[in-house]
């Protein structure tokens, strides 16, 4: 990936995306940014929280890390590439309930099947 693009994921949308999931999952979450590290190591947003109190769900924490398709990612670098975003942006409380039945994540009890689950080669459609 073109290094100026990289930079600005990492520092224009990614960081949105991060906020934006914390703000649906609530205050015991943590989403965090981890920039792109060069081929083979993509921008990552890292979404962690300790399991609710009092609510069964899966064997593990939630632990997760999102990453997109690069052909995507140069696409919002594109005229219509904010736009798109905007988009995006407003359907993650749309994309949260379909991630947690493909994935065995649990969001409500902030649980998960596996120790990490990996959801990569995502896109920006909304």
């Amino acid at each position: 990936m073109n290094p100026d693009t990289a930079r600005r994921f990492d520092t224009e949308f990614a960081p949105r995306i991060a906020r934006a999931i914390a703000d649906l999952l609530g205050h015991r979450a943590n989403a965090e940014v981890i920039g792109y590290g060069g081929h083979g190591h993509p921008t990552q947003v890292r979404i962690a929280a300790p399991p609710a109190e009092h609510a069964r769900g899966y064997a593990h924490p939630l632990d997760i890390a999102l990453t997109w398709d690069t052909d995507e990612i140069e696409r919002l670098m594109a005229a219509d590439g904010p736009a798109r975003f905007e988009r995006y942006v407003a359907a993650l409380g749309r994309k949260l309930p379909a991630w947690e039945n493909a994935r065995d994540i649990d969001f409500g009890s902030r649980t998960q099947a596996d120790a990490l689950v990996l959801i990569g080669g995502l896109d920006f459609e909304a």
